[in-house]
This record gives structure tokens, sequence and C-alpha cells, in this order.
């Protein structure tokens, strides 16, 4: 089994000259580092690895370079994994042992919290064991925030965090849509949370291995999100939107409508009071919500296509709120 490696760096040249080497020393692996129009060592760091490295000549938002970076790599598994996350020896090995199981799709690795690149600047907490899109629909890390040691027995995740995720290309491929793996209406922020979705409503799981340990520095998360750019919370708060209307089935939707609903009237509250930058975002949903139609439609077609061809879970409801036990 080989593992296709594409890595994303704009202007992270630094970050990947620490977190590189470990990539590279991962077994049956093929790494591309994609200099995403980069101003700096990234492609000096790749050549000193002998990692083979494609330039994008313009700059682009993060979900067009991810479709772009993985077209470049080959391999029947593909791990993304982002610069600023620092992978143990054995990663990969632990990552793909899961997939053994035919069901499984996407293995979620566990992730420390790191402030940087050194192992002087490791911390105790846990980043995530995986993500969660709960009953609410609103995505999440996985006990972030608590001890490291948590979390450490294998189960099942919701879906694989973007910072570093293991996924079978067949189910990648299967929740493309017109040949895009992440959704470039998304842009950023919520994409992995998508992906997790339309892979799992296609009747694949995704497993949670706990030794495969990786250090991440995380940019957006509940411990972070106040120093956030206001455009980065605001497109976060509209993608949630754009994940219902594409992604939700009719009777998943009416079975948690209570809960959705008390929901968006506190998250309004919560706006109107506390951070109005973000009734940009209820007006970008509404503006990209016709794109999310014809996706809705693929989507649904597929679903019922596998359902009546051997695969039954992807007629299932969801299991919303899914994590591993701590």
């Amino acid at each position: 089994m080989t593992t296709g490696v594409p890595i994303v760096s704009t202007n992270e040249g630094e970050l990947l000259r620490h977190s590189l080497p470990a990539v590279v020393a991962q077994p049956d692996v093929e790494v591309v580092v994609c200099d995403n129009a980069s101003t700096d060592s990234t492609m000096e760091v790749a050549r000193e690895h002998g990692v083979r490295c494609v330039r994008f000549d313009e700059r682009l938002d993060f979900c067009r370079a991810m479709n772009a970076a993985l077209r470049a790599v080959g391999g029947d598994t593909v791990l993304f994994v982002q610069p600023d996350c620092f992978l143990t020896p054995g990663f990969v090995e632990a990552a793909r042992a899961r997939l053994a199981d035919p069901r499984v799709a996407a293995v979620a690795p566990k992730l420390i919290r790191t402030i940087g690149p050194h192992e002087a600047d490791r911390l105790d907490l846990l980043d995530t064991a995986g993500m969660v899109v709960d009953r609410r629909r609103k995505n999440g890390l996985v006990g972030h925030g608590r001890p490291a040691l948590a979390y450490d027995e294998p189960g099942e995740a919701f879906g694989a965090d973007g910072a570093a995720a293991l996924y079978r290309r067949a189910a990648l491929e299967e929740a493309a849509i017109d040949g895009d793996v992440f959704d470039e209406d998304f842009v950023r922020w919520g994409s992995d949370a998508d992906l997790a979705w339309r892979v799992r409503m296609l009747g694949w799981r995704c497993a949670y291995e706990p030794h495969a340990v990786a250090f991440h520095i995380r940019r957006y998360s509940p411990s972070t999100r106040a120093e956030m750019p206001e455009r980065d919370r605001a497109m976060q708060f509209r993608n949630r939107y754009l994940m219902i209307a594409k992604n939700d089935a009719w009777t998943d939707l009416v079975r948690d409508l209570p809960r959705i609903a008390a929901y968006e009237v506190l998250a309004l509250g919560h706006v109107l009071l506390r951070e109005r930058h973000l009734l940009r975002g209820y007006a970008e949903a509404l503006r990209l919500l016709p794109r999310m139609v014809p996706k809705r439609r693929v989507l649904q077609r597929r679903r019922r296509e596998l359902a009546a061809n051997g695969r039954p879970e992807a007629a299932a409801a969801l299991p919303y709120a899914l994590e591993p036990r701590a």
C-alpha cells in the first residue's frame, strides 16, 4: 500500500524545514510539496530533502490549492498533512493498519498541541482525537484541551481533522464533485468537515487511531477563535450552512430539527449581541446556497446508487455526534 502525501506550503518554508523530515521518513510514501506562490524557502527546503516540488504560479485559496496538490500525487491512500503538523515515527504504519477494515475510508490520528516546531514547544494537551459533527450540525474537535493521555483507545470518529488525515483514494474519488475533493466554494474553513461528512454519507466509516501521533500548531480552535480575523470567523460561520444545504438528508434534518432550531436562536442572539460581523456570514450563505443545490443532487443520487448496489450504509441515518471514548 502506497500513500501519496501532498503538502501545500504558503510561505511556510521554515515550518516545513521541521515537519518534512518526519514525513519523508515514513515508509512507502510519495511526498510532493506544492509551493503556493511562496516567496520564502519552500522550494529550497523541498530540494534539501529530495522531495519533488510543484510550484503554483499564482496564489490559490486553500481548497483550490489542496485539489491541485491531490492531483500531483499517486498512491491508493492519501495522507493530507499541513506544514504545521509534526508526525512521530510509525505514524503512517499505525494509521494504514486501520484500513484493513474495508468499511473504513478515513483514519483520524491523535493530535497533540504544540506552540512551535521544537520539542520544548510541546504541550501536554490534546489538540484533537478526530472531528465531530453534532446534532446541531456544528463541527468541532474531539477532546480539544484535555490531557494528552485522554482518548488513548482506538475507536470511531465522525471524521478526521484536516491537519493530518489518512484517506482511501477510492473514497475521495467517490466523494468528489466534478473532480474536486475539496469544495472550492468553502475557500478554507470547515472544508475538512465537509469532506468528512460527504465520505460518511456515502456509507464509509472513520477510525480513530491513538497510536498514530502527531504534534500540531492549532491556528483556529475554541481556544484561539477570539484571535482570528473577523473575515475568517464569518467564513467558518457561513460554511456550516453550506454543509447543511449540500449534505444533510431530509430525514436526518427533520429528526434533529428541534436541536438545530434551538441552536439557531442562540446563535442569532450571540451574533446580534457579541459578534455583529457574523451577519455577513448569513448574507454570504444565502448568496452561495444556489451553488449547493446541484452538488446536493449529485451526492444524493450517488448515495442512492451505492445503497442499491450493495452498500446499505449509504442509506442509513448518519451518526451525528459520534466520537471515540475518552
